[in-house]
């Protein structure tokens, strides 16, 4: 019965995570566009719809790890080994389950860990895109305004870190 129980809270949470991930992925998507076409309405909500689902996702994972460390108790898995490889551990420990489950546990593990996956390159393509814009704003207000040393000022003439996480031109001379 205990088994039972287990398969189907594994089941209930793998299915959960891995549509907050879909969601999360779709709600980045979102903002990757915003930033992209340079539309600002609402953008803050729009972050704050990731950070949200992100909290939701990590209390998930939080459960499932814990989920799987008591199985792990009971199927007598070391603690050095659950705490190597993700893989490994995950599929040892559903080694307890009968075939059918195993093949459903790991069907949902897969899934999850593929869109996992997913949402890591979309995330390195779009820093990578957010990097070279910051680069090429730099390089541009280094060439209009040389004599700078590419230092940046406020209104009130106090040099600023040169992050460019956000900059406005005074277009008035």
């Amino acid at each position: 019965m205990k088994e039972s129980m287990n398969f189907t809270w594994a089941v209930l949470l793998l299915n959960r995570e891995t549509e907050i991930l879909k969601k999360i992925s779709d709600a980045q998507n979102k903002v990757r566009q915003a930033v992209m076409n340079r539309e600002w309405t609402d953008f803050d909500k729009k972050t704050l719809e990731v950070k949200l689902l992100g909290g939701e996702f990590a209390l998930l994972e939080n459960e499932r790890v814990q989920l799987f460390a008591s199985l792990g108790k009971t199927a007598g898995v070391s603690a050095s080994e659950t705490s190597s490889s993700d893989e490994k551990p995950f599929y040892t420990l559903i080694l307890e389950f009968p075939p059918d489950e195993r093949r459903e546990l790991s069907r949902l593990y897969r899934e999850l860990k593929m869109e996992t996956l997913k949402m890591r390159a979309l995330n390195e393509t779009f820093l990578a895109y957010l990097n070279e814009s910051k680069t090429l704003a730099a390089a541009f207000l280094g060439a209009i305004c040389p004599s700078r040393g590419g230092k940046l000022y406020t209104r009130k003439g106090q040099a600023v870190s040169p992050d460019l996480r956000s900059i406005v031109f005074n277009n008035r001379f």
